[in-house]
């Protein structure tokens, strides 16, 4: 049996594919680890799972702040401070830890998540297979290729940590050579990639979820709605959250979960059930479409139970997942900065009430399915060690 450890930022949507794919691996037999931040990954992993710490909680608060910054900027600035304060930072205050966890552990594979860029550090400094983990597949599309000299600004960034913790040039760290592991699928980002790319689709399973929901409050008869902009979004929707209320109101035979803050809504209907956490994939199978941000997790997640959208993208990777999803012919696209109850309304109604849209979901789920997830991914770590 073989030794993988997963390499995580502390984030949430980057932790959920490896609790599934490390579930899968352990349930052949294989030792699992995961490193990185322990607070973040015991409430994401099973009871007993194996954690190395790389982050301790005053620096995990730090990079946190620098995440709850970020939502503020807009423009080129996203782009600059994302690496000069996030992903950059991140991998310098992980690496020690990571290499400890290598030491320790000798794992036969490192499975590295693209925003944790120590992982592929400490592979290349202590020569350890490794492989990227790309929770959402924005890096592989070339986000920046319409802006050349801002790519090449981002490839610098790279290549300077590569010299301080590497000491020689290097393939880029954010795609291994040996296997990328893409928890999507052709459905949505197309063909044409190289051969040690493997589309698995989401990875879903073995993902403990210990939130309280109230089931009961879901009637017969009704059709249901989940509301998401996400676990880092959450807290700077008020004014979306405020006309997603205006927008289902007086929506009969609809009922309504948002996921939000406390005061996300004020004087809520009946049928409108505001929580700050839920169960989502337990959720899933009840509803009848997803209203979110979207964040590659949730979009993956909806599609994967056949659950067309309405997406307003934020930042980030978001617009293009939701291009993705319009393209797929599985949701429609509003601009979250300027959109009205009128036009989520609208949308809302289009996505459950026209066919066409839940058949496109549906057909993503089918490409979903075929492609294998956890366990096909799972066949290709192993197919490394082989």
């Amino acid at each position: 049996m073989s030794r993988y450890l997963f390499v995580v930022p502390p984030l949430v949507g980057h932790v959920n594919p490896t609790v599934a794919v490390g579930g899968e691996l352990a349930d052949r037999g294989h030792e699992v680890a995961w490193v990185g931040h322990p607070a973040t990954l015991r409430t994401l992993l099973p009871e007993g799972a194996l954690v190395l710490p790389a982050l301790d909680d005053e620096l995990e608060r730090r990079i946190q702040d620098a995440r709850r910054r970020w939502l503020r900027l807009r423009g080129m600035a996203v782009v600059k401070f994302f690496w000069e304060d996030f992903v950059i930072p991140l991998a310098r205050a992980m690496v020690p830890g990571v290499e400890s966890a290598v030491r320790g552990f000798a794992p036969d594979v490192l499975v590295a998540d693209q925003q944790a860029l120590a992982g592929p550090l400490v592979a290349h400094r202590t020569a350890t297979p490794w492989v990227t983990s790309a929770s959402t597949p924005a890096e592989l599309l070339r986000p920046l290729k319409s802006l050349p000299k801002v790519e090449a600004w981002v490839d610098a960034q790279i290549e300077d940590l590569v010299r301080e913790f590497v000491g020689r040039p290097t393939p880029d760290i954010r795609f291994s050579e040996r296997l990328v592991l893409v928890f999507t699928s052709s459905a949505l980002v197309g063909d044409g990639f190289p051969d040690h790319y493997a589309f698995t689709g989401p990875a879903l399973s073995h993902r403990p979820d210990r939130t309280d929901f109230p089931w009961d409050w879901l009637a017969d008869g009704q059709r249901r709605v989940l509301v998401s902009l996400g676990t880092l979004n959450g807290a700077a929707g008020q004014r979306f959250f405020g006309e997603v209320a205006e927008a289902v109101a007086d929506l009969r035979g609809v009922q309504v979960v948002v996921v939000g803050p406390p005061d996300a809504l004020a004087g809520a209907p009946d049928h409108v059930l505001l929580a700050e956490r839920v169960p989502q994939l337990e959720l899933m199978p009840h509803l009848d479409a997803v209203v979110s941000h979207g964040g590659h997790n949730t979009v993956c997640e909806a599609l994967a139970h056949g659950l067309p959208l309405v997406v307003a993208p934020i930042r980030d990777d978001q617009p293009l997942i939701a291009d993705q999803v319009v393209s797929a012919g599985a949701g429609i696209r509003l601009t979250y900065a300027r959109v009205r109850a009128p036009e989520i309304r609208g949308a809302l109604e289009e996505v459950l009430d026209r066919p066409g849209y839940a058949e496109a979901a549906r057909r993503v789920q089918q490409s979903f399915q075929a492609a294998g997830g956890a366990s096909t991914a799972a066949d290709h770590l192993e197919a490394v060690v082989a």
